[in-house]
C-alpha cells in the first residue's frame, strides 16, 4: 500500500470531523435560538426566527455531508454507529422535521395558531439538541454498556443543549438590537455557569469512561504537550465572561465578540475530542483503516468530495456575507 493510499482514510476522517464541527457550530446556534423562543414576546419571536431564517436550512447541509462521508468512506463504521444509535437518530430527525414544518407554517398561521407553531419549533429544537448530546456521549464511549457509559451519555445530553443555548444567545447578541439584544445578554450570562460546569464535568468524566482517553491525556510527555488546549479553553471562557459583563461594549461594536469566543470554545473542544478519538472511527473497536472503503473507491469518492466541499463552503461564505449585519423583519414574498 502506497503512502497516499494509507493516508486516504485519515483525510476522509478529517473531512468528516470538519463537516460535523461546522454542523455543530452553525446549526448549534439556531437550535439554541429555537430553545430560547419560549422566553420571548411574540414580536421578539418573529425577530429571533428572522435572525436565523436565511441560514438555518443550509446549516444542516453539513450534517448531510458528514453522515454521507461516514456512509461511503467508512461503511463498516456506518453500520455500527447507526445500528447503535437508531433511536436517538430517529428522535433527532423527528426534531429537525418539527422545526422545518413549524418554521414554514408559523408565518402563514393565523394569530391564534401561531403560538402552537412556536411551541413546535421550540420542542423540535430541544428534542434534536438532546438527541445529539446523547449520541455524542454514546459515540465517545464506543457504545459501551454499563452504568458509567449511560451516565456519561446522559451528562452530554444535558451539556450540549446548554452549549447550544449559550451559542444561540451569543448569536442574538450579534444579530439583534434593543430589548431583545439585552435579553440575549442576560440569557448568555444565565447559561455561562451551566456551560462551564458541563465542560468541567465532561473533562473529568471522559477519562473515567474511557481508559484509552485517560492514557492519552494523562501520560507524559503528552500531558505537557496537550496543556495548551485546556488552557486556551479557560482563556476563551474567561474572556467570554468578561465581555458579557460589559454591557456597553457587548451591546455596541463588540457585539460579535461573544459569538466568536463561543465558537472558539467549540473548536477547542473539537480539537481535544479529535485527539482523544484518533485513530478510531468507533472507539476501541474500529480504526480508520479497519473501517475504510478500498483505496480505489476512496480515490473516486475523493473526486466528488473535492467538488462538493468547496461548493458548500463557498455557498456558506456567500450566504453569511450577503446576510451579514443586524437581522430585519422576516418576510415571505
Amino acid at each position: 500500500m502506497s503512502g497516499f493510499d494509507h493516508a486516504l482514510p485519515v483525510i476522509f476522517l478529517g473531512l468528516m470531523g470538519f463537516a460535523m464541527l461546522m454542523y455543530v457550530v452553525l446549526d448549534g446556534y439556531d437550535l439554541g435560538v429555537g430553545m430560547w423562543l419560549q422566553r420571548a414576546t411574540p414580536d421578539e419571536k418573529d425577530m429571533m426566527v428572522a435572525s436565523i431564517g436565511p441560514f438555518w436550512d443550509a446549516n444542516e447541509t453539513w450534517l448531510v455531508l458528514g453522515v454521507g462521508i461516514l456512509l461511503i468512506a467508512f461503511p463498516t463504521a456506518h453500520g455500527v454507529v447507526l445500528t447503535s444509535l437508531y433511536l436517538p437518530v430517529a428522535a433527532m430527525l423527528i426534531g429537525l422535521i418539527m422545526r422545518g414544518v413549524a418554521f414554514d407554517f408559523r408565518v402563514k398561521a393565523k394569530d391564534d395558531h401561531k403560538p402552537r407553531w412556536n411551541t413546535v419549533f421550540f420542542a423540535g429544537s430541544t428534542i434534536a439538541s438532546v438527541a445529539q448530546g446523547w449520541m455524542l456521549g454514546r459515540y465517545i464511549t464506543g457504545f459501551a454498556d454499563g452504568a458509567v457509559a449511560t451516565a456519561f451519555a446522559a451528562l452530554i445530553a444535558l451539556a450540549l443543549p446548554a452549549a447550544y443555548l449559550l451559542l444561540g444567545a451569543a448569536w442574538l447578541i450579534m444579530k439583534t438590537e434593543g430589548e431583545l439584544q439585552r435579553k440575549a445578554v442576560r440569557w448568555a450570562q444565565l447559561m455561562f455557569v451551566p456551560l462551564v460546569a458541563g465542560i468541567g464535568a465532561i473533562s473529568v468524566a471522559t477519562p473515567l469512561a474511557s481508559t484509552t482517553v485517560r492514557e492519552r491525556w494523562f501520560s507524559l510527555p503528552e500531558f505537557i504537550a496537550l496543556a495548551p488546549i485546556p488552557l486556551a479553553t479557560l482563556v476563551a471562557l474567561g474572556a467570554l465572561w468578561l465581555i458579557l459583563r460589559k454591557s456597553a461594549q457587548v451591546l455596541g461594536d463588540s457585539c460579535w465578540v461573544p459569538f466568536a469566543l463561543a465558537v472558539g470554545v467549540f473548536v477547542l473542544a473539537a480539537v481535544g475530542l479529535g485527539y482523544s478519538l484518533f485513530p478510531y472511527v468507533v472507539m476501541d473497536r474500529l480504526t480508520v483503516w479497519d473501517a475504510a472503503s478500498s483505496p480505489a473507491a476512496l480515490k473516486v469518492i475523493l473526486i466528488g468530495v473535492c467538488i462538493s466541499v468547496p461548493a458548500i463552503l463557498a455557498y456558506t461564505v456567500f450566504a453569511y456575507r450577503v446576510f451579514h449585519g443586524k437581522a430585519r423583519e422576516l418576510t415571505y414574498g
